[in-house]
């Protein structure tokens, strides 16, 4: 048949039939993926003016990237130096970045470091550590220095951080003068200060509460470097491997010469004053028995408290106190107790903006506030009372603190609800179980208050015997309280734990060269366990619980046996602490040495990082953008390889430890 004479409606149904069935076959065929995910950081393309030019004098600045992005927390993750007070507006449309300044000052290197604030529009793919650089001279100053800020005592890098230098040398700047370039530390506490010239510059690291660039609040964390610092330059050798796109071998090896900027190690402990405006911040009468004190600081003396309009008291009751004496509380004595209002007298030392302290007397008003009595109604019950509760109102009782299996290196300790006027320590009688039946011990018990201000806490130490039945008996009446209140019997028994409940550890330290330390043992939350000196080289741990651990060392400087901290305005660092790389693990019974090398690993990674808190959310140097020449210049913080540490020079213990 010829197709010339197959009807045209015929012909135009096949045609609209053949023309349904090839889209239905196309609709068959899926929707497309879309791809794979895009994990690239936004690509730096070009720059107007281009990035490192000179005579610049125009105030607006565009960036172009190769995709869309957006300027993230600009105010908060971009700086710019050197600082000044008007800040640049940053902004973002499309693929451009914006930045605007207000004036510019003559015959300077400008640098917009943006952190990680550039990331692309759909993802959110950061781009780390990318910087503009332009100078309004004829001169660009490239100079850098580089390098980490850790805390003192944890080692934890500090993220957010301003890092910045003066060429002003005195150590009024810091605090007087706004910081002449800056930088803000990555989520691994590392910093680039860029654009310096060459001279003689001091370091410095803020914690910037307010904005300022200066050290104007003690209550700011800062870290300042014991000596001046002169960035240069070095040329070095590096070698280049170059794949194959379509097979991934290796095509060729290339060797370059590049330039080093230096120093790129420096470390700076960061740290917190605890210097803080001394003031009463709270006062109020918890009930009828106590009232409350509370300073914004810690105090070196306890303040002196005057009972006013009620004769014969010259102090309202026992005091109890926090370690620091920013806690107080006085348990009134019972002819106050029962006073719904009380004067007192305060005396103590108030500080001043500039942390000037004086003593200030302030007249504090202590209300009691009395519960509303809820009217009966004529249904209700009336509650019986109980003998037991009967004897508990009029009675105070002890209360066993470490209950349960003891330690044999603790003493046994327990307190009593409110403090006691008097206690017969003949009534407090210790015995030891042998062949079923409690015996007397032998030795002399000590019995005593471990700390004048808890009044209510006693503890009772012997020299315990492993896996040995104890049994605590305190007689009725031994004691009365500040109320009248006689004291209930106790009876306590008690197991000290078996030598197969326990480990040991010893570490032996290398490279203190006989500097005072002490060794800190820390649990899974980096939180102090156990404390033990440094002699001869050795740290010794008896009777610890099986389990694992970490540990620091700490170098003493005082020699006090405590962590001291740092003072900007007394020019003293905070004392030095280093990790043991690695975590512990001890089973029961087992004795367990560990030599130790302190400085052997480097200072950024010697805490373990089953304990660090503040860990990298990213790989920095993975996302770094390399179009930019310096970028591809810049070298891994940390590369030296020297080893500085001095116990004995300030300026070198700051620095990185091989």
């Amino acid at each position: 048949m010829k197709i010339d004479s197959i009807p045209r409606k015929a012909a135009g149904g096949l045609l609209l039939l053949l023309l349904i069935t090839l889209v239905q076959s196309c609709a068959n065929m899926g929707r497309p993926s879309g791809g794979p995910r895009d994990e690239d950081p936004p690509r730096f393309v070009s720059a107007n003016p281009a990035l490192g030019s000179v005579n610049v004098d125009r105030n607006r600045i565009v960036l172009t990237f190769n995709e869309l992005v957006n300027v993230k927390d600009a105010f908060s993750k971009v700086v710019v130096s050197p600082t000044s007070k008007s800040t640049p507006r940053v902004t973002s449309s499309g693929r451009r970045v914006t930045i605007e300044f207000d004036s510019l000052m003559p015959n300077t290197t400008y640098t917009v470091d943006f952190g990680d604030a550039i990331e692309d529009n759909n993802e959110g793919n950061k781009l780390q550590g990318f910087a503009y650089t332009f100078s309004t001279g004829p001169e660009l100053d490239t100079l850098r220095i580089a390098g980490r800020v850790l805390s003192a005592r944890g080692l934890e890098p500090q993220q957010g951080m301003i890092v910045g230098v003066h060429r002003n040398l005195n150590d009024t700047a810091f605090t007087g003068e706004r910081l002449l370039r800056v930088a803000r530390t990555d989520d691994r506490g590392r910093f680039n200060i860029r654009g310096l010239a060459p001279g003689e510059y001091r370091i410095f690291a803020l914690a910037d509460n307010d904005n300022d660039y200066r050290y104007s609040s003690p209550e700011e964390n800062i870290a300042f470097y014991d000596v001046t610092i002169s960035p240069w330059t070095e040329q070095s050798s590096t070698t280049d491997t170059i794949y194959n796109r379509l097979t991934g071998a290796v095509d060729s090896v290339v060797s370059r010469r590049r330039t080093v900027f230096l120093p790129n190690d420096i470390v700076l402990r960061s740290f917190n004053s605890e210097l803080r405006q001394q003031y009463l911040s709270k006062y109020e009468r918890i009930d009828s028995t106590r009232i409350f004190l509370k300073f914004n600081t810690l105090n070196d003396s306890a303040p002196r408290v005057r009972v006013l309009g009620q004769g014969g008291y010259a102090s309202p009751g026992i005091p109890e106190m926090s370690s620091r004496l920013d806690s107080l509380v006085w348990w009134l004595a019972p002819g106050l107790m029962r006073t719904d209002t009380l004067d007192l007298e305060v005396t103590y030392n108030r500080s001043d903006m500039n942390l000037v302290l004086s003593e200030v007397t302030d007249t504090l008003k202590f209300i009691t506030s009395r519960p509303k009595v809820k009217k009966e109604k004529k249904s209700d019950k009336k509650k019986r009372i109980s003998p037991a509760d009967s004897i508990a109102a009029i009675t105070t009782a002890f209360k066993v603190v470490n209950s349960g299996n003891l330690d044999v290196y603790k003493p046994l300790s327990f307190e009593t609800p409110t403090p006691l006027v008097s206690l017969d320590s003949a009534a407090v009688k210790l015995s030891v179980l042998k062949d079923s039946v409690y015996y007397p011990v032998t030795q002399q018990v000590k019995f005593y208050q471990p700390d004048s201000l808890n009044p209510r806490l006693y503890e009772l130490d012997y020299p315990w015997e492993l896996e040995a039945s104890y049994k605590l008996d305190i007689d009725s009446l031994a004691g009365v309280d500040l109320y009248g209140k006689p004291t209930l019997p106790l009876e306590h028994k008690f197991t000290i734990k078996s030598n197969s409940d326990y480990c040991s550890l010893l570490f032996s330290l290398s490279g203190l060269e006989g500097y005072p330390a002490f060794v800190e043992l820390l649990n899974n939350s980096d939180a102090v366990v156990r404390t033990a000196a440094v002699k001869n080289n050795e740290a010794y741990f008896p009777f610890l619980s099986p389990g694992r651990y970490f540990a620091r060392v700490v170098l003493d400087d005082n020699e006090n046996g405590t962590y001291d901290t740092g003072n900007y305005a007394e020019n003293r660092q905070p004392e030095l602490a280093y990790y043991y790389p690695k975590a512990i693990n001890i089973k029961k019974m087992w004795d367990q040495r560990i030599d130790w090398n302190v400085f052997n690993t480097p200072i950024d990674l010697m805490k373990p990082q089953a304990i660090t808190k503040n860990k990298p959310t990213s790989d920095s140097r993975a996302k770094r953008n390399t179009q930019d020449e310096n970028l591809e210049e810049e070298e891994e913080i940390f590369d030296s390889t020297r080893n500085p540490f001095d116990p004995n020079d300030k300026g070198q213990r700051n620095r990185r430890n091989r």
